[in-house]
């Protein structure tokens, strides 16, 4: 079989390609209906997403002993896709104070595609694992990859070479496990069914990988201490809101004044954690930072400790 012809037949039948029979005279409605139609095929993605729990907490859960051993979190892409593995890596560092090389995203056809798509950049499975191969990928490091259709054949090689490599694989796609050729350690299949407008999988399935990726990375972080109570407080301050943030953080879970928590904060070097411990408890910086090492960045533990050895 030709080539051209294997793909029209694989476009024939994966789930992201059909006509959604409930959005066929979507070119008729006026402005109102579109947005409802659209609204109604959106309502379901949440379950199709619970569906998945369970291998998203595993996923999690290798993720986190990855990170541990100094190993990284990297997604792979093609597309939307791929925009929505670089969106999230890229929000990790100013929201959990992570290094910019812990979490990254990475899109078929560089840095440009995200913004212009690169025609044919996804279309080779070489250019995957020679991904692989510019980031000196290892058995710590966690790989992604994101293909809505689950064949895109740059993720398909990235996913391949990462598995040789003895890296953790997670796939994360739109169509059913059933059509997708390929194997990982963590497959997680999220069969939205037809988009609105067919085809187009920056709409329900773009929605369901991006829920994913919040829920696994996110909760490696929860699970890495950088979450307190429910507030992020592993924060970078790095630019005026962020600061701000940080006062406010301060000020809510301690009852401290404003004027209280930007002293914490320069005494803590701008270290949330550390001006929060303090706050908290009364301790100095050295304490606050010691506890905190010791607790792996645990601020309920950290804290615990220290009252601990404060009343023995």
């Amino acid at each position: 079989m030709k080539p051209n012809q294997k793909l029209f037949d694989q476009l024939r039948t994966l789930l992201t390609e059909q006509q959604n029979p409930d959005t066929a005279e979507i070119d008729l409605a006026d402005s109102f209906q579109i947005v409802k139609l659209i609204n109604n095929e959106d309502k379901g993605v949440a379950y199709r997403v619970e569906e998945k729990l369970d291998v998203i907490a595993s996923a999690i859960d290798t993720t986190v002993e990855k990170l541990k051993l100094g190993g990284r979190l990297l997604y792979f892409g093609a597309g939307t896709s791929g925009r929505l593995g670089v969106l999230d890596a890229a929000e990790c560092p100013p929201t959990f104070g992570t290094d910019p090389e812990t979490v990254k995203g990475f899109i078929a056809g560089g840095e440009a595609a995200m913004f212009v798509a690169q025609e044919g950049a996804e279309d080779k499975e070489e250019e995957g694992r020679a991904e692989l191969k510019r980031l000196n990928v290892t058995k710590n490091d966690v790989v992604v990859g994101l293909a809505a259709s689950g064949r895109t054949p740059y993720v398909h090689g990235v996913v391949k070479g990462a598995a040789e490599l003895g890296s953790p694989t997670i796939f994360i796609t739109t169509v059913s496990a059933d059509q997708v050729e390929l194997e990982a350690d963590f497959m997680i299949d999220i069969p939205v069914g037809p988009e609105a407008i067919m085809g187009s999988t920056r709409m329900k399935s773009a929605t369901a990988q991006k829920m994913v990726l919040n829920m696994l990375s996110t909760g490696a972080m929860v699970r890495l201490g950088k979450v307190y109570t429910n507030v992020m407080v592993d924060l970078q301050l790095t630019n005026k809101k962020l600061e701000e943030r940080a006062k406010r953080i301060l000020v809510m879970l301690s009852d401290c004044s404003y004027d209280e928590a930007a002293e914490l904060l320069e005494k803590a070097d701008q270290h949330v954690k550390t001006a929060l411990i303090m706050a908290l408890g009364n301790f100095n910086k050295e304490e606050a930072v010691s506890a905190l090492n010791r607790s792996g960045g645990f601020i309920r533990k950290a804290l615990i400790e220290l009252e601990n050895k404060s009343q023995g």
